[in-house]
């Protein structure tokens, strides 16, 4: 029998946002395809490929540290940076000298093209290569770039202008994540409210339209949106939300409670409009999970705006909040600004605000104790009989069975708190119950 050849391998590892995650997805995708077997970073690969953020000065630290990780694992790896620190920061990761290759994000989706150029084509193989993921929540790009200009963000000089992929695109996208068996699609981007409208039409429409298509053209089970701003809230958007298989969560972008403090990010919205858009969201969906960033340590941000902030987090009630001290990125506004708050002050402010946080998050969790809900299970990663999946209000699910329930929806009893979410039992399975409650 003639030996098969053995065939290259590529990690590929992520940092940052969901659209990062998105991107690295379709990059596992192409290497799959061209023949290459996608690994596990652990496993030491011939190629190294780590999607980078910028976002804040602890993602670029994160950043170089993953590269040095790589480069321990395999010293014969070809190891390349992608994604935002490497679009803005390549003269570092040079001088850094673990890196092979920088692509940033312009030429990202010609990556495996590119590193064919610089090291030659994939060994061959006489099967079909397949990329198996988790089969669980594909996510799916439908629009990148930013024109907003907040006065801290990096992301408008990293990522371009605004544009979306066409409808027809996404449509065709998500079919194919359905037929390869994912149950949850989650539909992400830079600014996905404002999906469309670089065309000139009006806020939200075409975003509620390509959702309505999605529901409409593909048999997707459960269809999830990633952050959008207060003022994307539309009432055709939560009409939307009648049909049970878009999830009921918003992640509603917030970055601070005091309306001087927004004034000072340039944030096109004041908390009079964010406190609408919560109004509206709950009045209109049942059981909705609204989850939030917020940021403290804002230059110029006193005791009092402080306090202003945690004070409207409060009163929110949010499933869940991304706290993040502020962090200069060299090029923006908010780098140059006086008043800079000092690091042991940010330190404080950020305990206070994820305290809250916590407490929130629990809140809205014991809230809905002895009800049911639809659970996608995701994996047994400790096989020990016990289970983690997500709601469709994004509360984390625990179970314990002993047959496979990955990727299945199915219904759950919310039981008792259990780690960062709730112990349930199999509405439909009964049985063994051997938790905690």
């Amino acid at each position: 029998m003639k030996r098969l050849e053995q065939r290259t391998t590529v990690a590929l590892e992520t940092l940052g946002c969901k659209l990062n995650q998105a991107e690295t997805e379709s990059l596992a995708r192409q290497f799959s395809k061209a023949g290459y077997e996608v690994t596990a970073p652990r496993n030491g690969a011939d190629i190294c490929v780590l999607n980078t953020c910028t976002v804040t000065h602890i993602a670029d630290r994160k950043s170089r540290h993953l590269l040095r990780l790589a480069r321990r694992r395999n010293p014969n790896a070809f190891v390349v940076a992608t994604g935002c620190y490497a679009q803005r920061a390549a003269e570092e990761l040079v001088r850094m000298g673990e890196v092979d290759l920088i692509v940033g994000n312009e030429d990202k989706e010609q990556l495996v093209q590119i590193i064919e150029g610089k090291r030659g084509k994939a060994a061959s193989c006489s099967f079909s290569p397949s990329y198996t993921g988790y089969r669980t929540r594909a996510m799916v790009k439908i629009q990148d770039g930013c024109e907003q200009f907040c006065s801290y963000c990096i992301v408008p000089f990293i990522r371009g202008r605004e544009h979306s992929l066409p409808t027809e695109q996404v449509i065709q996208e998500i079919q194919a994540r359905v037929a390869e068996g994912y149950k949850e699609i989650l539909l992400t981007g830079t600014q996905i409210g404002h999906y469309g409208q670089e065309n000139g039409e009006a806020k939200g429409a075409p975003l509620q339209r390509l959702v309505e298509r999605i529901l409409a053209e593909t048999e997707v089970e459960r269809l999830r949106l990633s952050s959008i701003q207060p003022l994307d809230v539309t009432s055709g958007l939560l009409q939307l939300c009648a049909d049970e298989r878009l999830c009921p969560h918003f992640h509603l972008s917030l970055q601070s409670g005091s309306d001087a403090v927004l004034r000072r990010m340039r944030r096109p919205y004041s908390t009079a409009d964010y406190t609408e858009a919560v109004a509206i969201i709950r009045e209109r969906v049942p059981e909705v999970a609204i989850t939030t960033d917020v940021i403290v340590g804002f230059p110029g941000e006193s005791e009092e705006e402080f306090e202003q902030s945690y004070r409207f987090c409060e009163r929110r009630g949010f499933a869940r909040m991304h706290v993040f001290p502020f962090s200069a990125r060299p090029g923006t506004f908010a780098c140059q600004m006086p008043d800079q708050v000092d690091e042991r002050t940010k330190k404080v402010r950020s305990q206070k605000m994820l305290g809250l946080a916590e407490r929130s998050a629990r809140c809205f969790r014991e809230g809905f104790l002895g009800s049911h809900a639809i659970v996608l299970w995701e994996s047994n990663r400790n096989w020990n009989g016990i289970w983690t999946g997500l709601t469709g209000n994004y509360i984390r699910a625990y179970t314990h069975y002993a047959e496979d329930l990955s990727n299945r929806l199915l219904p759950a009893k919310l039981i008792c708190k259990h780690k960062e979410g709730i112990w349930t039992e199999l509405s439909e399975k009964g049985g063994d119950n051997n938790g905690p409650c």
